[in-house]
Formats: structure tokens, sequence, C-alpha cells
């Protein structure tokens, strides 16, 4: 099949990379001229695990190419895929600017019947305005299909290639069809591919994603609430997971959820909820409760040096939102740093992968370490923000060496009590009784 995909971020390359690998003949194209550059020389433009090996292979095989024209795209899809950003407005709504741009345009394009699929998440009832957009622009024939994605950043390649479910929201018995055709390698091992409206399409993504994000933060609040009364998390977050109408996923608490998902589709559901005079209370508490929790180290830190931390030193391991991708939208961490920069400390950090995108944003205000020992070095303490695997079993010895004071603040619990007690440290985690040396 001929496919065009609109975007080359997280979305969109990860979408026509894998789709190519099945055989189609997929162009991508970008507004970024020197992104297209890099992508047609071969450089993938994102972290992304096994990304880079299905692209090369499919680059070399002539499926996947790449270009800034959207009448070539146009011409060349018959399923074209808008995988656009839909960022927050300054109200928390969704801003479709760039999606209904990109319909606007491709309804003075095309010729011939296409099929415009919705990759982005969107708020209901987009594709009825996508639809509407380019109808006024041309009288050919054409359909819009609801495709959400469900592609976790960091094992996106995984979850595109064998998808727990595909959702397709389209009343179009031709569009069903190609959709279920492109999708049917995907689906092999029996996982379903559902069939419903447009706007329970939509609504799908958001209810997900809202969920999760919900989940994560009654954990986080289960956490703090276990500090007050001197229980432990770990003893309840296993208690909780075992029943199998909870499940132990996202019931790891930390210092909050963070990403190019889970807090903008938040709130663009809360505020989808506004716009029809309908409150979501949860959610409401959810975003609350997620902003004190990404600084919630902030005021311990404080606490430990007299509320004096001016010209103190800093050791911050991890950057990125979560581990295995390079991806800083919304990071913790980032809170974090904004905050102790403001209060006069002095920042050495490390990042497997991140550290170029945040270069990007502070410069020579943080100094950016070669490794995680080297960030640690004449540091008063370390905060950790994420939980990349090569923070997990440190050298201790080596670390002791490196700080000033052992002293360890965890952000992600990455260290057992038991054992951290026996090493020697401060350690104060999250929803777990701190330990005092």
């Amino acid at each position: 099949m001929k496919i065009s995909v609109i975007g080359t971020g997280y979305v969109g390359l990860v979408t026509g990379t894998c789709l190519s690998e099945t055989g189609n003949q997929v162009l991508c194209i970008d507004i970024n001229d020197s992104k297209i550059k890099q992508l047609n020389e071969g450089v993938v433009t994102i972290y992304e695990p096994h990304l880079d090996i299905l692209f090369d292979r499919n680059i070399k095989a002539g499926r996947l190419k790449f270009s800034t024209s959207l009448e070539e795209a146009v011409t060349h899809g018959d399923i074209i895929f808008l995988a656009l950003p839909t960022p927050e407005n300054g109200d928390g709504a969704a801003d479709l600017s760039y999606v209904l741009g990109a319909a606007k345009d491709i309804g003075k394009l095309i010729k011939d019947y296409k099929i415009i699929v919705g990759k982005s998440t969107v708020p209901v009832g987009t594709a009825d305005k996508v639809r509407q957009v380019i109808a006024n622009e041309t009288d050919v024939n054409f359909d819009v299909v609801s495709n959400p994605e469900f592609l976790r950043e960091g094992f996106a390649v995984d979850d595109f290639l064998k998808p727990e479910r595909i959702v397709i929201g389209s009343s179009s018995k031709k569009a069903i069809k190609s959709m279920q055709r492109l999708y049917k390698p995907f689906v092999r091992s029996g996982n379903p591919i559902l069939i419903m409206d447009e706007k329970s399409a939509e609504l799908t993504k958001y209810a997900a994603n809202s969920f999760l994000a919900t989940k994560i933060t009654f954990m986080n609040e289960i956490a703090n609430f276990c500090e007050k009364v001197g229980a432990d998390v770990d003893n309840v977050r296993v208690g909780m997971g075992t029943d199998s109408r909870i499940g132990k996923r996202f019931l790891f608490p930390g210092i909050g959820y963070g990403g190019s998902c889970f807090p903008k589709d938040v709130k663009a559901l809360y505020n989808s909820g506004k716009e029809v005079d309908y409150n979501f209370d949860i959610l409401d508490a959810v975003i609350k409760a997620n902003d004190i929790q990404k600084k919630i180290l902030i005021p311990r830190i404080e606490n430990y040096f007299n509320n004096n931390i001016k010209g103190k030193t800093f050791a911050i391991w991890g950057l990125s939102f979560k581990p295995e991708t390079d991806d800083i939208r919304e990071a913790p961490a980032l809170y974090i740093i904004e905050d102790l920069l403001k209060k006069g400390a002095k920042l050495q950090v490390f990042d497997p992968e991140a550290m170029k995108n945040v270069k990007l944003r502070y410069g020579n205000q943080l100094y950016f370490a070669d490794n995680k020992y080297e960030a640690a070095k004449n540091a008063d303490a370390l905060i950790i923000c994420t939980e990349w695997s090569i923070f997990r079993t440190p050298d201790f010895k080596t670390l002791k060496a490196c700080l000033n004071n052992h002293v360890i603040f965890d952000g992600r619990n990455l260290f057992d009590i038991e054992d951290i007690e026996k090493e020697g440290f401060y350690y104060s985690s999250i929803g777990r009784q701190i330990i005092n040396q």
C-alpha cells in the first residue's frame, strides 16, 4: 500500500518506519528542512530503542522516503496519516492549528479518493472538523478516520509492531476495510482491531491516558500519606498490585508524571469537559496533585541544608521524563532544576540520552558530566530524577568517594532501604522511611 505520513516527530517517524517494515511504500514529510535532510542522510532524529535498525533496513530497501513537499505526499499516499503536534493552548486546551492547517492544505491538493487518518491525540469532534475543513476546499470524495496511537516512549517500536489493540474510528466501510488490511500484519497473534465511531475513538485515547495518570497520582498520594503514618509504600504497592482488579502496573510512586502525553492529555480532557459544561473534578485534582509532586523533594533538600542551599552543589541523575527516551517535555527533573537554580545552587547533571536536549534549554547554567560519577564529584548531595537502569546498581564506595556528603534524595525509589542503610547514606525516598546516618 502507498502511505504518506505528515509529521516526523515521535509518532510520525515510528508510524512511517514500522509501516514500511511490512512492505508498504511510505513517504514521510515535514516542514523542517534540516530534519528532512538528516533523515534522508540516514540519521534518526529521535532516540527510540530499535528504531534505527528498522529505519536503516527500510531506507536501504527503498520503502521509506522523506520529503518537505505536501503535494508530493498527497499525490503518493492512498492513506494519509496526520501525525502532527497538538500542544496546549494557554488555557490547557489542545491547539488544533497544525492539524486543521494541514487538512485545509490537503483539501486544496487532493485529486482522487484519499483516506485521511488522524494519528495525533485530539479532542472529541476533531475528525468532524477535519472533514469539514477538507470538504470546504474540494468536491473530491474522501474519508476521515480516527486512529489514535498508544505508543509508549522507550517501547514505541514494540508497541507498534505488537499492539495490544488497534482502534479505528470510522463510519465508512471502504475506509475500515483499507485500515484493516493495513494493520492485519500487526495482529496475527489475535489482538483485536476495534471498530467504533470517530468520537469514541478520539475519547478512548484521552480516557486511557487520563486513567493511567490518575493511577500514578493516586499512588503518589498514598506514598505521601505513608510517610506521615510510618507505613512503607513498597508493601502497600505490592498488596494493592496483587489484586487482579487493580493490577501491578503504574503503582510505582515517584516525583510525578511528565512527557508529551499525560500532562497535555489530562488537561485537554479536563478542558473538553468545560466546553460542554461538565467538570472533571477528579482530573482537576490529578493536575494539581501532580504539579505539587514534581517538586516534592525541594523542601526536603532545603530542610536538610537548614534552608540555605545557595552555593551548594547538587548532582542530578536523570533528566528525561522516563528512561529509554531523550524526551524532556514536562520532565520532573526540569522543575527541580528550575527551583534549585533560582535558589542559587550549582548543578552537575548526567543522563544517558537527554543531555543534548537539556543543554539547548540551559546552556552553561548546568555542568554536563560524562558519566554518573563525574556528576557526583564534589557534590553536596545526589538527586535522582529518572529511573535509568544504569543508576540502579552503582558502586556505592565510588559514589561515597565522589560526594562531599553521603546524602541521596531519590525521586524514583531505586534502592532497597536495607541495602542503602548498610552503605551508610542519608537517604530520602518517596513513601518510605528516611535513612538518617
